[in-house]
């Protein structure tokens, strides 16, 4: 081996090891910086005509692409599961422990027990104060957890506004680093540190929306939602926001915009195409998608369970049940109600037997026809009708002899008088009862029910179901009848006559409240496993306690476990990515040691030149 041959070997070695020390500072400098990768020296032979030596190929850094993979769908659901548990942490304060003495179960049994209290001595003012204080503090728990809902939904549009800020940053800072990436000019360690940035950036977007990324040659990405929506295909899409602002209970999301009462979230390509986000389902994990999934379903079921409550509360004390009158005609037998007090929300119930089977038909009267038809059937087996009264009961008759059939015969014997019969001599059917069920006008001259629950202005709860459907955000709006509040006498005194100590309302209105039953309109998602909530006033607001602490502790059980996937996840990442800095040391004394010997081999040589030149 000649001398230059010698020199050049020791240069090569030496440019090595200043790279190789490169590498290894900048691994000690990281070692504590996140998304950072390893990184280390690629080394080939190099070939001479009279050597071989070694020469830095490339710098590479530690990748695992299934790792990636996995580690982004993962973040998507953390961050999903991350926004579910502080709403439902939310939650779980805001209703308290049942039994606890804010709870919605403890302010009910306050309120029977000082009922209970009144059927024994209801002329005691201090009793019926009791009542009308204990009808206010459930009136205004249901208002105080009305609103709460609401200002939980408004937090939910603001983080998504934030969040739709910080993903099309993320997407346009994305494209700038494909762009860089693509540039072949760009030396190793740009590149490196560029792609760095570029995971960096993946996981940020990955933990806001569900995505898939296609991964180049180039290390430039294509980025996708696993609906199959662009985001990022050398342009970004860009996604749109704007907040509606205060949001009131009747405020729900419709994929028609002009009917929609909630922010619309859409997504723009660069083609310009403009799609509805939820309208499509393009996103199903990250912190986004969980966002909209409170505002629009799990906050809008408790506002519902919180409705059913005030609803039932109202109603259990305000129904009239009036049982219709048995008649007999021509053979045929059944019953007749006059319905002249049924108002809009109103209803008639009649129970029937035909061909052997019992059935149930509940008439609610609904006069806005944009609510017409409405024929449904309850799992129950109660068929549900809504008609327009508006034209009088006997084109009410009319239209139910056309949708129950010629077994029974309904008419309008004269007035406001509705009939139901049975077949007579067929002997197919029988009418087994008839009920009107109205609401109280008066507080005193309408018998012993009473309106103690009012809705805006002190009107009166019927559950009107036309235009905006009177149930809906009422938990916000109940209060106690404020003619009871100025004199609560009427608690007892159903009749002017009526002396004070008689206790024939009390017994009612309690009597109501334990009694009457009631069946919410609304269901929630079947995939949370909740059912419809159905019973007494008692039961509506065990049920839904029941309920919202299931969902509470599935959540915080899911939000466990997710956690431990993420930790197994991150020791993957630490091991496949992470610096050991007792390794980097031992390379750094290793490439040291290198370097001082190539060193020495270059100063031996340059004095064996300056031997050979004194020759």
């Amino acid at each position: 081996m000649g001398l230059s041959v010698t020199l050049s070997n020791a240069l090569a070695g030496m440019d090595m090891n200043q790279r190789g020390l490169t590498v290894v500072s900048r691994n000690v400098a990281n070692a504590g910086t996140p998304g950072y990768h390893r990184q280390k020296l690629s080394l080939v032979e190099d070939l001479g005509v009279n050597s071989v030596n070694v020469r830095v190929a490339k710098v590479q850094r530690a990748y695992v692409q299934a790792l990636e993979t996995q580690t982004h769908r993962e973040t998507g659901k953390m961050g999903a599961m991350d926004v579910k548990a502080g709403f439902m942490n939310q939650i779980d304060q805001l209703l308290g422990k049942p039994g606890s003495i804010n709870s919605l179960d403890t302010q009910l049994a306050n309120l029977k027990a000082s009922l209970q209290s009144l059927t024994t001595s209801p002329e005691d003012f201090v009793s019926r104060s009791q009542v009308v204080d204990r009808a206010q503090s459930m009136a205004e728990t249901l208002n105080f957890l009305s609103r709460s809902t609401q200002t939980m939904r408004v937090e939910a549009e603001s983080q998504i506004s934030v969040h739709v800020s910080e993903v099309n940053q993320y997407l346009s800072s994305l494209a700038d680093i494909n762009a860089d990436l693509t540039d072949t000019t760009r030396d190793d360690d740009t590149r490196i540190s560029v792609l760095d940035e570029r995971d960096r950036l993946i996981n940020k977007i990955s933990e806001l929306v569900d995505v898939s990324v296609d991964y180049r040659g180039d290390g430039s990405v294509a980025l996708h939602t696993r609906s199959g929506i662009g985001l990022l295909d050398g342009k970004a899409s860009q996604f749109q926001f704007q907040t509606a602002g205060n949001l009131a209970a009747t405020a729900l999301y419709d994929a028609d915009p002009a009917k929609s009462g909630v922010g619309q979230l859409t997504i723009a390509t660069p083609s310009g195409l403009a799609i509805d986000v939820v309208a499509h389902g393009v996103l199903h994990t990250g912190r986004i998608s969980s966002l909209l999934d409170q505002r629009d379903n799990s906050l809008v079921t408790l506002q519902n369970q919180l409705d059913e409550i005030a609803a039932g509360l109202a109603q259990a004390m305000s129904t009239i049940d009036t049982a219709g009158a048995a008649v007999a005609a021509g053979g045929a037998n059944g019953f007749e109600v006059d319905l002249a007090n049924v108002q809009v929300g109103n209803s008639f119930t009649v129970k029937y037997v035909e061909g052997g089977t019992a059935k149930t038909v509940n008439v609610v009267r609904v006069d806005d026809a944009s609510k017409l038809p409405m024929d449904s059937t309850a799992a129950n087996g109660v068929r549900t009708i809504g008609l327009d009264f508006s034209g009088g009961i006997g084109a009410v008759a009319t239209s139910l002899n056309a949708t129950l059939g010629a077994a029974i015969t309904v008419s309008n014997p004269a007035g406001t008088t509705i009939r139901f019969m049975d077949d007579g001599a067929g002997n197919t059917t029988d009418i087994n009862s008839l009920n009107a069920h109205t609401t109280v006008t008066a507080d005193q001259g309408a018998g012993t029910a009473l309106s103690l629950f009012t809705d805006n202005g002190g009107g009166s709860f019927t559950n009107s179901l036309d235009g905006v459907p009177q149930k809906r955000g009422y938990a916000g709006r109940i209060a106690v009848n404020q003619a009871i509040v100025a004199d609560n006498s009427l608690l007892v005194k159903h009749e002017t006559t009526t002396s004070i100590g008689d206790a024939t309302r009390p017994n009612y209105l309690i009597d109501q409240l334990a009694n009457l039953e009631f069946t919410a309109s609304t269901a929630s998602d079947q995939a949370t496993g909740f059912f419809k909530v159905s019973g007494n006033v008692e039961n509506l607001v065990k049920q839904a306690l029941n309920f919202q602490g299931n969902v509470i502790a599935s959540t915080k059980q899911a939000y466990e476990s997710q956690g431990v996937v993420m930790e197994t996840l991150e020791m993957r990442a630490k091991e496949a990515y992470g610096v050991d800095i007792d390794e980097e040391m031992a390379m750094l004394l290793q490439l040291q040691n290198a370097y001082a010997a190539n060193a020495r081999v270059v100063s031996i040589a340059k004095e064996l030149v300056e031997t050979l030149m004194q020759i």
